[in-house]
């Protein structure tokens, strides 16, 4: 087991050594925490980096604003700091214990305990604590052997957890289909379908960001079978289809094949149902972006007639993949990664110069161009002026 990690995976970040010395001029109050810790472990490079710290948020504030760092108190009413030092963002958090919650949000009072710290998060390799200048761990719930094991377990008893906050019923199967090795630990398992039915608490915003990080892991196909056979899912999201264990196998086999990364919007359309309505309604009731909304409405239109290259100029590259992909056309996708889309090589003043007459006519004779340029599959040159020519020698469009 290891009892140390080198510093230098996060002392050598930019502005990270300025902003130790801001917080902790004694080198005793402040500890790297949480999913920095865990990844470096597993020998993961960690995207953000949090740290925890016995000083109050006013302190926290106060030394780092005394060193020009800035200081933004993204989640003060939870002990929350976000430090910018030199570009380098970094959460600083009070440590606190949890006195009253509710299954959405949490009382909290502060503590200089590292321990009662440790006991209010959600899985124990989550509750793992680095020395930032030696980079000696501090693990309280043996967070180290169930990494190694593949074993997402919760700290305490896994209903109580769940009652604190309902969100961790998803952040279990998320860890589980990242880390976890075999079947899901069964006390955290009968927990989390005993009480599936808390998510329709929860704000569908929250349920909608851990439900695409689950879908963006490598394989989420094993572990959205296990949600699918527990019900976990079905109060907030019942229209996933049967087979949609299957569904999602063969599309991330066909993302490998195309070599194109996992998107976790495609990978909720292969588990809907192929209805544009209904993926509208489902992104409608996870209050998706209008970006979102559209994206998962194309892809789960099954329409492939026009072919790929019209297919992307119509919809957008990311959507025609979508599409391809989700049919099982993965080197027809993956043709698409080099094409560039074309514009259209003429406009309503060459129509005009060319003796269309000026009015609707020269929209109506574009749009005609258009079609004709895209079913020749986009000529350009002396075969584009062809398909020009074709058009034109129709006598509505003079």
């Amino acid at each position: 087991m290891n009892h140390r990690l080198d510093p230098a995976a996060w002392l050598d970040r930019t502005g990270v050594r300025e902003l130790l010395a801001a917080l902790d001029p004694d080198q005793a109050g402040v500890r790297l925490v949480g999913g920095a810790v865990r990844d470096l472990l597993l020998g993961l490079v960690p995207g953000d980096l949090d740290l925890a710290t016995s000083l109050p948020p006013s302190e926290v504030i106060a030394r780092a604003e005394a060193a020009r760092i800035k200081a933004v108190p993204t989640g003060i009413d939870h002990g929350t700091v976000t430090l910018v030092s030199r570009g380098t963002v970094i959460e600083v958090t009070t440590l606190r214990a949890d006195i009253a919650t509710d299954g959405r949000r949490a009382t909290v009072e502060y503590t200089d305990d590292w321990r009662a710290d440790a006991a209010r998060r959600d899985f124990t390799f989550n509750a793992l604590y680095a020395d930032p200048y030696n980079g000696e761990l501090t693990d309280y719930f043996g967070g180290q052997a169930d990494l190694a094991a593949g074993r997402v377990r919760f700290i305490g008893e896994p209903l109580q957890r769940i009652a604190e906050d309902h969100l961790r019923i998803l952040r279990f199967f998320r860890f589980q289909a990242r880390f976890g090795h075999g079947q899901p630990d069964p006390a955290a398992l009968a927990a989390c379908a005993a009480r599936a039915n808390d998510l329709m608490a929860l704000s569908r915003e929250r349920i909608a960001d851990e439900l695409l990080k689950l879908l963006a892991v490598a394989d989420p196909a094993p572990t959205v079978g296990i949600m699918l056979d527990r019900r976990i899912l079905a109060p907030v999201l019942p229209e996933l289809v049967a087979d949609a264990v299957a569904r999602l196998t063969a599309l991330a086999e066909a993302e490998r094949a195309a070599g194109i990364a996992p998107a976790a919007l495609r990978r909720l359309a292969s588990a809907l149902p192929r209805d544009p309505a209904v993926a509208e309604r489902i992104a409608a009731r996870l209050k998706f972006s209008n970006a979102a909304r559209k994206r998962l409405a194309l892809a789960a239109d099954a329409d492939l007639a026009a072919g790929p290259h019209a297919l992307a100029y119509t919809i957008g590259l990311a959507s025609a993949e979508d599409r391809l992909l989700l049919a099982g056309h993965p080197d027809q996708a993956a043709a698409l990664a080099n094409w560039p889309i074309p514009r259209l090589p003429i406009g309503g003043g060459d129509l005009i110069t060319r003796g269309v007459v000026q009015g609707p006519l020269v929209a109506h004779t574009l749009q005609a161009i258009e079609r004709a340029w895209i079913a020749a599959d986009f000529p350009t040159g002396a075969a584009f002026e062809a398909v020009v020519g074709a058009v034109l020698d129709h006598d509505r469009f003079r």
